[in-house]
């Protein structure tokens, strides 16, 4: 390691926001929200402060895994455009202070998350940050162009540990809830490296463009996204999905594929002419795709609480 990668630049003293910035907070507001809905419609209920405390813990445990993999992958993002701010490229923060933070946070939130729910959560939880940094970051990230596919299940976590810490227990239902996940994080990302591929060429990481081209990426984004929605389809006969999550079902599957057909029929004179316009749209549209599954769970999950308090339930 050179001295340029261990020594800050004196006017560029870290600040709160430099070492929260490590814990990837865009990142970490994805898994407070689907650990949220996974605990919401569990089956049974814990204490207020049990809830509020176990989905702090979560959060904290992906954060860890945030700063985990920023310490690993310093490398990298000083060579990619999109990641030269953060905190280590930007001189801003050591790599040894944010293993040291990404170390501590991981052992403080599953130990917590334990203590105040259960050990079932907190070996899922402990997983969870295995997976990211070890099998993910270390070894997937840089070796197989699979890294996306394989190494999603490291996000896809989060709502099967929210269920865990009502339920102490994994179901079809909270296994479903993963898959969505799973399965929504290839097009995604591939979405994003239709677009970012020369930055990933840069790095030197293999992603599927850099490694297959674009037209192969733009097939498994079709293919991906078709089996996505069959897997989202799959949550309707459990007993967590209502009319509302058949309403978005039906509303962001039909725009998800519609958008993936679009993108398959576009090469790369065309996706270049416009500045991937496409490729963009479908990235964000993506974003929407999971925030409205995982809403509508939460709205049948809260309706179903009320018609049952109500004693009409059956009705989700």
């Amino acid at each position: 390691m050179t001295d340029a990668t261990i020594t800050l630049d004196d006017d560029k003293e870290a600040s709160f926001g430099d070492f929260f910035a490590l814990l990837k907070p865009r990142v970490m507001s994805l898994v407070v929200f689907t650990a949220m809905v996974g605990l919401i419609v569990a089956p049974g209920s814990v204490h207020p402060f049990v809830a509020f405390f176990s989905v702090l813990c979560i959060a904290i445990g992906g954060g860890a895994s945030g700063a985990l993999n920023m310490w690993y992958d310093a490398d990298i993002d000083r060579v990619m455009k999109r990641t030269q701010g953060r905190p280590i490229p930007a001189g801003k923060v050591t790599e040894g202070e944010a293993l040291a933070i990404g170390l501590t946070l991981s052992a403080f939130s599953v130990i917590m998350l334990g203590l105040a729910s259960n050990w079932v959560a907190a070996g899922l939880l402990a997983f969870t940050i295995f997976f990211y940094v070890v099998i993910y970051t270390m070894w997937l990230k840089r070796s197989t162009p699979q890294n996306i596919v394989i190494g999603g299940a490291a996000g896809a976590f989060p709502p099967m540990i929210g269920w865990a810490v009502v339920t102490g227990d994994i179901t079809i239902a909270s296994t479903l809830m993963f898959a969505l996940t799973f399965m929504w994080t290839p097009p995604h990302f591939w979405a994003l490296a239709l677009f970012m591929n020369s930055d990933y060429g840069k790095a030197k990481v293999p992603m599927l463009p850099v490694t297959h081209g674009t037209r192969v990426t733009r097939n498994h984004i079709l293919a991906y996204t078709l089996l996505l929605a069959v897997t989202a389809g799959a949550l309707l006969f459990t007993s967590i999905a209502g009319w509302v999550y058949l309403a978005a079902f039906l509303v962001m599957n039909t725009l998800f594929i519609l958008g993936a057909v679009k993108i398959w029929r576009r090469d790369d004179a065309a996706s270049k002419a416009d500045n991937f316009k496409a490729e963009r749209s479908f990235f964000k549209l993506s974003l929407a795709y999971l925030f409205a599954h995982f809403t509508a769970l939460m709205f049948d999950g809260m309706l179903s609480g009320l018609f049952d308090g109500m004693g009409i339930g059956g009705l989700f």
